[in-house]
């Protein structure tokens, strides 16, 4: 019987499911069965090629701002607040599944303390490392822990402050998001705005002052937008969509974070991007922003511009050449990834 993969899912963003789909539909593909596990509330499982596993949330409430509150934590973990039964449960469970399954592999993506106790579990793993400065000890110890570490970006997208035995350790798998479901068209002159799952989504207002200051444009918006007022002609917003990629296929220009699923589709099919990098933990999406930026990838604004700003942007935007960001998507990257996944597998007997 082969020897399973288990995937674990962080819960922040849709950015981390979409990814994990696309690694487990590879590796099945291959003959290695994989199942996902995670607090997987408010997503739609049903993509999943194989088994998924439900975890009892460990946030400690509603207004969980990712801090456990302790004045005293052990230096190589992030989070492990005091008793909490959901933190109990889902260790548990993971444990349980190991122990009855003999995973060939635990893939982490991502948590600190999953990659150590999959250290604990005598699991070989491969843990996700992200953009932004992760040189904390915990970060460093979870690196450490791992078999392998795998960069779900370009190698060079990376930061000039990761170590070498970390760079040594890496596996750059590219963009590994799902391949397109559109190809991209001759652009028909709009400009997409996308807000997504991770974020706290856009807000009328400023929307309708950006749609005014570029009238000779339609925008059409994607995810959620607050707030009540006149929409002018030019301005569509569509909410949340299943499906991102064919509404920028046809983008003159594409608007929105840094986030790992927008920049993956924006490389796929080749369209100019306007980036404003959102607020995440260790810098994440500024140092992709900064990396898209340097390589003439991207023009990057810090923060929603001011109306009088949308004009100038989107000008800089439109000259871009859309080649250099194409160029950052491999083709054959999800395959490569998935055989080096294997490999391992293969390795761990």
């Amino acid at each position: 019987m082969t020897r399973p993969v288990g995937y674990y899912v962080h819960h922040q963003g849709a950015g981390h499911w979409q990814r994990a789909v696309a690694v487990a539909r590879a590796l099945e593909t291959l003959g290695r069965p994989c199942t996902l596990m995670g607090t997987l509330a408010g997503l739609d499982t049903a993509a999943a090629p194989g088994p998924v596993l439900d975890l009892p949330d460990d946030r400690l409430d509603a207004g969980f701002d990712g801090r456990d509150g302790a004045a005293e934590r052990p230096e190589c973990l992030h989070y492990a607040p005091l008793g909490h039964p959901g933190i109990r449960a889902r260790m548990g469970r993971i444990a349980a599944w190991a122990a009855q399954h003999d995973p060939a592999l635990m893939i982490v993506d991502v948590s600190a303390e999953v990659a150590l106790l999959a250290r604990l579990l005598s699991v070989p793993s491969l843990v996700v490392r992200l953009s932004g400065t992760r040189t904390d000890r915990p970060h460093l110890e979870a690196f450490r822990a791992a078999s392998r570490l795998l960069a779900p970006f370009p190698e060079a997208l990376d930061g000039g402050a990761v170590p070498d035995w970390v760079r040594a350790k890496t596996l750059y798998g590219g963009f590994l998001g799902t391949a397109p479901a559109t190809a991209a068209t001759d652009e028909d002159g709009r400009i997409v705005v996308v807000f997504g799952r991770g974020g706290e989504g856009g807000a009328l207002g400023p929307l309708v002052q950006a749609a005014a200051a570029v009238p000779g444009r339609d925008w059409h918006v994607l995810g959620p937008v607050s707030g009540t007022g006149a929409i002018p002609a030019n301005l569509h917003l569509h909410g949340w969509v299943a499906e991102v990629r064919p509404h920028l296929a046809s983008a003159a220009l594409v608007v929105g974070g840094a986030g790992d699923g927008l920049v993956t589709a924006v490389a796929a099919l080749g369209r100019r991007f306007l980036c404003l990098p959102e607020p995440r933990a260790y810098a994440e999406q500024e140092a992709k922003a900064d990396a898209l930026e340097r390589l003439g990838a991207a023009i990057v604004h810090r923060g929603w511009p001011d109306a009088p700003a949308w004009p100038g942007l989107v000008a800089r935007g439109l000259a871009l050449d859309p080649g250099i960001v194409r160029s950052l998507a491999e083709p054959d990257a999800l395959a490569r990834t998935a055989a080096a996944i294997e490999a391992m597998c293969r390795e761990a007997g």
